[in-house]
């Protein structure tokens, strides 16, 4: 059976390049690490990416990172968020709406 992992958002450090989402990750009692993962700004401009996306695609690039975890490789501390992420993500929160094909019809009166 895997360890129980819990991970807490700690907050965002925002400059002009970047923000950055602190999270506390708990391994077992009394035992945790820090991690970062960074986004770069011009992804947030060059994507449909907004602001309040930040910390839950964060979370899940952190998740993943964790989950790939083994006894000799163990998750990176700082990690980044790449434009093919931001797609993944996107595509999983935000899916295209069905689109019509033509005019809706019009009713007769």
């Amino acid at each position: 059976m895997t360890p129980r992992i819990l991970i807490q958002f700690e907050g965002v450090d925002v400059s002009v390049n970047s923000r950055t989402y602190n999270f506390l990750v708990i391994d077992a009692p009394g035992q945790s690490r820090h991690f970062r993962v960074r986004v770069p700004a011009e992804l947030f401009r060059a994507t449909r990416l907004q602001f309040q996306d930040g910390p839950p695609i964060s979370f899940e690039r952190l998740q993943r990172e964790i989950d790939g975890e083994t006894s000799e490789s163990h998750a990176r501390a700082h990690l980044s968020i790449a434009e093919t992420d931001i797609h993944e993500y996107l595509k999983r929160h935000y899916p295209p709406k069905d689109r019509k094909r033509g005019p809706a019809p019009r009713p007769v009166f």
